[in-house]
């Protein structure tokens, strides 16, 4: 009953087929956990079931290859998607009030909360899922509220995000949170090994992933190595200018300029953990560099002040702050 191609979470998805078949199921969920660990392909799961011909989602007949390959529609019969768009990276009021793409152009027949009152296919439930939910404007979510704290009978929504704090109150409030954990370690390099990957990279892809699929791209992994070098290379003393290019956002990448800063901000309080558990006398979870780490711990630091630090320049990533006084503030932090 089940995709093959989710891996994963087998008894939550067990879960949330049960209460779907015995009409139990929420009609607004919010999925959170980890980013890259499957949120969104269980959810997809659950419309692809609804028109996979064996209604197990076997990725195999017609129904299935609708949701199959990476450019999926933002409308099929029964499923409507709402992704961040431009730039900026944000779910903007005219998307969900007019169903309209970045270039003004009709994407799907309708605004949302008119596909979410049409008639479901026979058989079928209508899913509305909300890409990187935590993306909303506040008057897209706003103008969504009525519609997720009571959805038309037969209508569901799924927000999904791993940055529930960043979703408005009012609207996690009006959801049942479905929270997932990483994938187990097996899991997560069996899908690498698929994509191509060789046992020379599996600790360190392993150990950046946490769990999850978000470096399954070659050059997303080779960028988090970039990143994590860079910070060493700070904390070492090296010169921002010299070295801090992998920490700056790429000009010409689909992802919005906050959600880049994000990693390696992230990288960097991994980093800093790592240092703390080596004066502790404990293991770094970053291994595959113990012995970068070990020669930076070998000298005290003070990493309050440099966690302070990250820990500001994350919370001022949705002011669109220029990038590179950002990360040059947060170098000074360490320093270097």
């Amino acid at each position: 009953m089940f995709s093959p191609d989710v891996v994963g979470h087998q008894a939550l998805r067990q879960r949330l087929l049960d209460r779907l078949q015995s009409g139990r199921i929420r009609g607004s969920l919010l999925f959170t956990g980890p980013e890259g660990v499957g949120k969104r392909r269980v959810a997809l799961e659950l419309a692809q079931r609804e028109l996979c011909f064996r209604r197990t989602a076997c990725g195999q007949c017609e129904g299935c290859r609708m949701f199959a390959g990476e450019d999926l529609p933002f409308e099929l019969p029964n499923l409507l998607r709402i992704t961040p768009e431009g730039k900026a990276g944000v779910i903007r009021i005219d998307q969900v009030r007019e169903g309209l793409d970045s270039d003004h152009g009709q994407r799907f027949s309708s605004g949302v909360i008119e596909w979410a009152h049409l008639a479901p296919p026979p058989g079928c439930h209508r899913w509305i899922l909300v890409e990187e939910a935590h993306r909303l404007q506040k008057n897209s979510a706003n103008l969504l509220l009525k519609t997720l704290e009571e959805p038309p009978p037969g209508t569901h929504f799924i927000l999904v995000t791993h940055r529930p704090e960043a979703v408005i109150q009012t609207i996690r409030s009006r959801c049942e949170r479905i929270p997932f954990g990483p994938l187990a370690p097996a899991e997560a390099w069996a899908v690498a090994q698929r994509n191509g990957w060789q046992d020379a990279e599996h600790e360190r892809w392993s150990v950046l992933g946490e769990g999850s699929l978000r470096y399954l791209d070659e050059g997303a992994f080779r960028r988090a190595e970039a990143q994590v070098e860079a910070w060493l290379g700070l904390l070492g003393g090296r010169s921002f200018a010299e070295i801090a290019g992998p920490l700056l956002p790429e000009k010409d990448s689909p992802l919005a300029q906050g959600e880049q800063l994000r990693q390696p901000l992230e990288l960097l309080l991994r980093l800093l953990a790592d240092l703390a558990r080596l004066g502790a006398g404990e293991a770094p979870t970053l291994s595959p560099w113990r012995e970068s780490l070990a020669a930076l711990a070998a000298t005290p630091r003070d990493l309050k002040g440099p966690q302070e630090a990250v820990l500001e320049a994350l919370r001022h990533l949705p002011r669109n702050l220029s990038p590179e006084p950002l990360i040059r503030e947060v170098a000074l932090s360490l320093g270097s």
